[in-house]
């Protein structure tokens, strides 16, 4: 069955954003599902609580990093394959990509769950705040199985060019949630345990959500096979493995950061929960941006038009550039009233102004890393992508974080994020607009192979 890819014509902009505000839509409420819960329990007043449901988010974050690595080799392989018309083996890569990606994420949840109270101790949290915490993942680690479901399907619709649909896979959680967290955290008293419950039956709905859309409607999901996952295993983990460690970096980053930020007191950890939720939430169009760009260059790859995957490159950052800059202004005004609304101390709310006064414009030189890792999942060369964020995340962010934490204190935390972003977002964005010239003059002609070929 052969079909033309949806990006191989048509302007690049106009791809570009509106799977990147599609994948705003989608990846925002994603995240708001985190972010109300977090919210709903500040209402309590109890800045413990605040601290042990932010540093359980980091937990959480870093094994959902596991499903977005591998939704990632999704995306750059049915995208590909649709590139090349060939609907009937994208069915079957998404397939294998979805049995795969859930017995991946449930091992690894599994895993979290047993030794969940070291991981939280290592990172930082003690006393009531460790207590909480272990509570906070007891009920909602369970339901990341659903997530990566979810994901996954919503990763199949983005390849195919459903961006609406794709968003609306989150966006059906993220709405559950926003009516649940009030009713199980406040008028049923639950509390923290409330919050848990409001987020597994969020995941629950987006799964359902991604797998109506992906077998009803699109009917894009082949019948699982022994013979696909010997096929497609080899290059889709190929991709997965180092989009999942490039993933993990992130986390890796908010680890350092949050253990950096626990020296200086449980109200400085509180503002910075605020902060890492407040971040994926805001800036949730550069997190969207890997994502919603890598269907389009993978198809244009699998068509052999390396001239249009060096448009969509440019055409994303000049997207970044706008967004970063508009929501920073916007986040710089509604400082005081975000601090203000989840009652945080005179120190908790100086993170939250360091951060959106100031550090947040760093966020132009993440969406600029977010694109170049893009370009090097779809294009073949994943392990450079790995390269980029752990450079961030692993090389510069360690000695940046104590060491400016040690001369300034929490806000200094904060810069370090910031001059982490700048470095590590300029050098990826170079070598990722070499890469693309190289290929264009050497491989301008001839689509790129499709998985098990």
């Amino acid at each position: 069955m052969r079909e033309p890819g949806k990006f191989l014509t048509g302007s690049l902009m106009r791809h570009v954003t509106v799977m990147s505000l599609s994948g705003t839509l989608g990846l925002g409420f994603t995240f708001l599902v985190d972010f109300l819960a977090l919210w709903w329990i500040s209402q309590l007043r109890q800045e413990k609580l605040i601290a042990a449901v932010g540093i359980a988010g980091t937990l959480q974050f870093a094994v959902i990093s596991v499903a977005i690595g591998m939704m990632i080799g999704a995306v750059a392989l049915v995208s590909r394959a649709l590139g090349q018309g060939d609907k009937a083996r994208a069915r079957r890569i998404a397939a294998t990509a979805m049995v795969l990606t859930f017995l991946a994420q449930s091992t690894v949840a599994f895993l979290a769950f047993l030794f969940r109270r070291q991981l939280l101790a290592a990172t930082g949290a003690e006393g009531e705040v460790l207590e909480e915490s272990v509570r906070f993942l007891a009920i909602s680690l369970p339901s990341l199985p659903l997530i990566a479901v979810g994901m996954t399907g919503s990763a199949i619709l983005r390849a195919m060019g459903d961006a609406w649909r794709s968003a609306a896979v989150t966006v059906t959680g993220g709405i559950l949630a926003a009516m649940l967290d009030p009713v199980l955290i406040l008028w049923m008293g639950w509390g923290i345990e409330g919050a848990a419950l409001s987020i597994v039956l969020s995941r629950a709905a987006m799964a359902a959500a991604g797998l109506w859309f992906v077998m009803v409607t699109h009917d894009m999901l082949a019948r699982p096979a022994a013979e696909d996952v010997r096929l497609f295993a080899r290059p889709y983990f190929g991709i997965a493995i180092p989009a999942i460690a490039t993933q993990l970096s992130t986390p890796f980053g908010n680890w350092i950061l949050t253990r950096a930020m626990a020296e200086h007191g449980e109200s400085a950890v509180a503002g910075w929960g605020v902060v890492l939720r407040l971040t994926i939430l805001a800036f949730g169009g550069i997190f969207a941006l890997s994502g919603a760009i890598g269907g389009i260059i993978g198809q244009n790859w699998g068509a052999g038009r390396a001239d249009r995957v060096e448009g969509a490159f440019v055409a994303a950052l000049k997207y970044c550039a706008v967004y970063a800059l508009a929501v920073w202004a916007l986040m710089a005004a509604l400082s005081g009233p975000i601090s203000d609304s989840f009652g945080l101390s005179d120190q908790g709310a100086g993170v939250v102004r360091a951060f959106n006064h100031y550090a947040a414009g760093a966020f132009i030189f993440t969406g600029a890393l977010f694109v170049a890792n893009a370009t090097f999942n779809n294009l073949g060369r994943p392990l450079w992508s790995t390269a980029a964020t752990w450079m961030r995340d692993g090389l510069l962010m360690v000695p940046l974080a104590y060491a400016m934490g040690a001369a300034a204190g929490e806000v200094g935390v904060v810069w370090a994020q910031a001059v982490a972003n700048v470095a590590a977002g300029t050098i990826a964005a170079v070598l990722a607009w070499r890469y693309i010239g190289t290929l264009r003059r050497r491989h301008g002609s001839g689509a790129a192979p499709v998985a098990g070929e």
